[in-house]
């Protein structure tokens, strides 16, 4: 029996989901054997569930998305890192019912990405999502070494609403090391940069971007494009409308520029975590996450493990706290029957607030179902 589940968010973390669940089986069936392996798809949780794998957790202070130092974590495995941006920029930085749309920077997370240089690593796989930000990337490209100037010749402000007042970037002093590792963009989006399927316009409500502040951001990121393809030549404008550019506020499009390699989020973590030899080892998986609805069928978490257990002819059930999906969907996606928390208990108030209690209850009717 193998647990690849990630996190129900606002409720328990994909370990804790791991652990309910292996809970629950096993008041059942007291001696079954499980595997326990959270997974994430490259956005929040990310680090934890390297660490879950095995992975060293380190610790590093750094810059918030307002400018705040705070303690951001990465993970370190052989040659390997795993660093979430999410760590330094993302929404969960920000007080509560505090949004900074125009101004939040991820000059924080390419303070990460220096302290994961430092760590000697060969490969950097980036897990990118949940950000607070909307800036392209810049801030993340000035913590390695680029400098965004005005007319005047002085840095711009932090933030995607100051990329309007860009003159002029200098990419020269970026950090060498770039070019000596692997650096893996793993995300759970494909979107551009700009547009309509771009970073303001589809992520930026979520951050508290208002109508005018997304028609704003989205000019200010195309001329932020446009000034650095005069720096970069072609390859900006190409970076600009690959696949991932607009992931995470544009972070995307700053980690393409300086080499990044674009990759499934869900994918990417299935390889480092080392899915493919637990995989073998089970007979049922359990997958899931939140909310089974039509976003997980693009790229989520439980749509990568259902893909990846179905190619190896494994059977797949999952857990969730909502339910979404038609049974026919479920079943396209390789996912034999989905087990939601309002099945047990029908508030959903209550299904948050106690999900662990409840997904433990859950646990219970699928060894019935399938160990018994």
């Amino acid at each position: 029996m193998l647990v690849a589940a990630d996190k129900f968010k606002g409720s328990l973390t994909a370990v804790e989901v791991a652990e309910r669940v292996t809970a629950g089986l096993r008041r059942v069936v007291p001696d079954v054997v499980v595997e326990a392996l959270p997974v994430a798809d490259g956005g929040d949780g990310t680090v934890a569930a390297a660490v879950a794998a095995g992975f060293e957790r380190r610790e590093v202070r750094v810059a918030g998305p307002l400018g705040h130092e705070v303690t951001a974590a990465f993970a370190v495995r052989d040659d390997t890192a795993v660093v979430e941006m999410a760590e330094a920029s993302g929404l969960q930085r920000l007080p509560a019912g505090v949004y900074a749309p125009l101004t939040a920077s991820t000059y924080g997370s390419g303070e990460l990405l220096r302290a994961a240089l430092d760590a000697g690593v060969r490969t950097i796989v980036f897990g990118v999502g949940g950000s607070a930000t909307t800036d392209g990337g810049a801030g993340m490209l000035s913590a390695l070494g680029a400098r965004f100037l005005d007319e005047e010749g002085e840095p711009v402000a932090p933030g995607g609403g100051s990329l309007a007042e860009l003159s002029r970037a200098d990419l020269s002093g970026l950090d060498p090391r770039l070019a000596s590792v692997e650096l893996v963009l793993a995300s759970d989006v494909d979107n551009p940069l700009t547009g309509p399927k771009g970073a303001a316009a589809v992520y930026g409500p979520q951050k508290g971007a208002s109508p005018d502040d997304v028609e704003a951001l989205d000019a200010a990121l195309a001329h932020y494009a446009k000034v650095l393809e005069a720096e970069a030549g072609s390859k900006a404008a190409e970076c600009a409308v690959a696949p991932g550019a607009g992931a995470a506020g544009g972070i995307g499009y700053g980690a393409l520029l300086v080499g990044a390699r674009f990759r499934p989020g869900i994918e990417v973590m299935l390889d480092v975590l080392g899915f493919a030899p637990a995989l073998e080892r089970a007979e049922l998986v359990i997958t899931g996450e939140g909310s089974l609805d039509e976003q997980t069928l693009h790229g989520k978490a439980p749509a990568g493990v259902a893909a990846a257990a179905r190619a190896a002819g494994k059977e797949v059930v999952a857990v969730c706290g909502r339910l979404a999906l038609p049974p026919v969907e479920l079943g396209r996606a390789g996912i034999r029957r989905a087990y939601p928390l309002t099945d047990v208990e029908p508030d959903v108030a209550t299904c948050i607030t106690d999900a662990g209690p409840i997904l433990e209850r859950v646990a219970e009717r699928i060894a019935r179902d399938f160990l018994t």
